[in-house]
């Protein structure tokens, strides 16, 4: 088993030697490939998750304005500058942005028909709020 397996810590600070180095040719170049792709990965993970749970409380918004607060409120304004900030960190994740909330809203409806005890079926099957409209300060479903 190689260090990268076994170690995952000291791997990584010695293919950091090895780069400030300038020792390139004892580089780990499969597993250095490996992370590379996966911190983009937990990058778009980051954004969905923030999407999930800003769109969830949306819905509970929406689907149990009895039950509105000061937590759901404070919720959606946390999460929508959250996702603002990753987009501000990760720009060229702004291009897929409809796509990650649909993925996004999928999970949103079971966490909100789980939290609220509705049937998911009172929940539209699409997302009926822009990326944009998610997004607006002043936006909330009514």
């Amino acid at each position: 088993m190689s260090l990268y397996e076994t170690d995952f810590y000291t791997w990584t600070q010695e293919q950091a030697a090895l780069l400030k180095a300038g020792r390139l040719s004892e580089l780990d170049v499969a597993g250095l490939i490996e992370e590379v792709e996966d911190m983009g990965r937990s990058e778009r993970r980051e954004l969905e998750n923030r999407l999930e749970v800003l769109l969830t409380h949306l819905l509970k918004w929406r689907y149990q304005p009895k039950r509105k607060g000061k937590s759901w409120h404070l919720t959606i304004r946390e999460q929508r500058w959250k996702v603002a900030l990753c987009l501000q960190e990760n720009p060229s994740m702004k291009l897929s942005k409809y796509t990650f909330l649909a993925n996004a809203y999928k999970s949103a409806v079971w966490q909100a028909a789980r939290e609220t005890k509705l049937d998911e079926s009172i929940f539209p099957i699409e997302c009926p709020w822009t990326f944009e409209q998610v997004m607006n300060d002043e936006f909330w479903p009514d």
